[in-house]
């Protein structure tokens, strides 16, 4: 009989709304006595360590700032990443037989766990991860690069969540992820009804200002009365002032166009199960970093798993998988106006066929297939 093996996994997300992180730890539980290293999370079973946000003064921001812009990227990440003394101390002092790493800021804190084995996820590309914006840029983009640069040669393994990120990866730091899509797991649901005379859009997601949310708002403004949309959409408790207020600019947008809901979010479990009853997925999301423009993002796999068709703007790796299954719609560019002249033509057939193919690609494009894909990177280690 072998002794219960030890994983430390670092996730520095509110763990009560990130799907891909929960999975891991659902899959990995059965393998290993798994600790959780993260900002929030709901009732787990494993070990769990929750550090909060450090509450940063302006003095400290101004140092941090200072820091960042003259390369001081060691000191700079100290300041940014406050692990309690306690909690540093746990981790440090245990042989661990696997790290696990979501995203490029839990890294560093991983190199110095004493481990056999680092994975690292890296989820979205971290070295342009908000390019549109001048002070993101301007702090914070050679510091994901110094950090890529630095410490992903010292990982074993690494995974991403499409192809183009991969491949991009690989160009730049010269080690290739596996790819592992968000995709959620296989629900044995059938399509809802579809009736001629109401088609009922669904979105849902993060309430963040740079995804230009307000377009999908836009094309039910430009479609007649047999459309509605309703989003649901993601706001953390501790939001700053820009996200609070456009939390509240949606909302009044939403009254002014009309036939647009804004509702709570759900649980991540909760969301295929609740968004069955629509018709179509939207998601329009503008080009405007290079995460965004090759995003392949969970609320895609979500709506072929509760058996919707899709409609979408043309972003390369969605666009493939919805025009390859005939699952949906793709629009010829990012407006509003072209996403509309998509679904205006659309008949109560159309949107049966879209939802039969997406019941069929459910079968295929589900977490089962990820969970063998990522289990296969510990094999060594179980």
């Amino acid at each position: 009989m072998t002794s219960q093996k030890h994983l430390c996994l670092l996730s520095f997300s509110d763990l009560k709304y990130d799907a891909r992180v929960l999975r891991q730890i659902e899959w990995l539980s059965p393998l290993y006595s798994v600790s959780i290293v993260c900002r929030s999370s709901p009732p787990l079973s494993p070990s769990i360590y929750c550090i909060e946000k450090s509450k940063l003064g302006v003095l400290e921001k101004l140092l941090i700032g200072i820091q960042l812009i003259l390369g001081k990227y060691e000191k700079a990440y100290t300041s940014l990443y406050t692990i309690p003394e306690a909690i540093r101390q746990k981790i440090t002092d245990f042989n661990w037989d696997v790290v696990v790493a979501n995203d490029i800021e839990t890294l560093p804190l991983a190199a110095t766990l004493r481990t056999k084995k680092i994975i690292f996820d890296a989820h979205e590309y971290a070295p342009r991860h908000f390019e549109d914006k001048f002070i993101w840029r301007l702090f914070f983009q050679q510091f994901n690069h110094y950090l890529c640069e630095k410490y992903i040669p010292k990982v074993d393994q690494m995974i991403t969540v499409g192809q183009r990120i991969a491949t991009e990866y690989e160009k730049k730091f010269g080690k290739r992820p596996l790819v592992v899509t968000n995709a959620p797991l296989y629900l044995n649901l059938a399509p809802s009804p579809v009736h001629h005379d109401r088609i009922r859009l669904i979105h849902h997601g993060g309430a963040n200002w740079s995804r230009q949310l307000e377009l999908m708002m836009d094309v039910v403004a430009l479609l007649d009365d047999r459309f509605s949309l309703d989003m649901m959409l993601v706001s953390p408790p501790n939001a700053n002032r820009k996200t609070r207020s456009y939390m509240e600019f949606l909302k009044l947008r939403a009254q002014k166009i009309g036939r647009i809901r804004i509702l709570p979010p759900v649980a991540p479990h909760e969301i295929v199960p609740r968004i069955n009853e629509y018709d179509l997925g939207i998601f329009l999301i503008p080009p405007v970093n290079f995460n965004y423009a090759n995003t392949l993002p969970n609320k895609f796999f979500d709506f072929i798993q509760a058996r919707l068709g899709v409609a979408i703007g043309p972003t390369p790796e969605m666009a493939d998988i919805t025009k390859k299954h005939q699952i949906g719609i793709v629009s010829d560019d990012f407006s509003a106006a072209s996403l509309a002249n998509r679904l205006r033509g659309l008949d109560q057939e159309q949107i049966e066929n879209f939802k039969k193919n997406s019941n069929d690609l459910s079968r295929l494009l589900n977490a089962e297939e990820n969970k063998k894909r990522f289990l296969g990177l510990f094999k060594e280690s179980t």
